[in-house]
């Protein structure tokens, strides 16, 4: 066994890449330790990854949401414009006989929300939940060109 050149003297294998430690620049720092679990939870994936593209069509919204059923999540709009996208990822039962290496997979509550233009149908929009990734498809009003109108020039 070598000693860790990182961490608080714990000591480590490195040929053992699970029981190597990983130094932490904000080990200790109490304002971390004050945050309750459940709390360090909910903010692990209050940052899912949400992608949106305007077509010309549409407003497309895409989130990686692996492991997580469509039972398991909500779309919803809000206040007219506001679409929403919340859900909970579970956490992994666990055994007593388990001994985990590492755990980098967030669980808990997420919630997202975005603020979508005027020309957003909100009344039309679909969603589908496929291979952890959802699509929320929000149509758009047709662009309004201006009507010319011509003059005829007399004389």
């Amino acid at each position: 066994m070598a000693l860790s050149l990182f961490g608080n003297g714990r000591r480590s294998n490195v040929f053992d890449p699970f029981s190597l430690d990983i130094w932490d620049p904000f080990e200790g720092f109490s304002t971390l330790a004050n945050i309750p679990s459940s709390a360090r939870e909910t903010t692990a994936i209050a940052n899912t990854r949400i992608d949106w593209k305007e077509t010309p069509e549409a407003h497309i919204f895409k989130a990686d949401l692996p492991g997580v059923k469509k039972e398991e999540v909500k779309v919803e709009v809000e206040d007219g414009r506001v679409l929403q996208i919340s859900g909970e990822r579970s956490r992994e039962q666990e055994d007593k006989n388990d001994k985990w290496h590492r755990v980098e997979r967030s669980s808990g509550k997420f919630i997202r929300r975005f603020r979508l233009p005027e020309n957003a149908k909100v009344d039309q929009v679909k969603a589908a939940m496929e291979n952890g990734v959802l699509t929320v498809t929000v149509p758009k009003e047709e662009e309004k060109k201006p009507e010319v109108k011509a003059i005829d020039i007399s004389g």
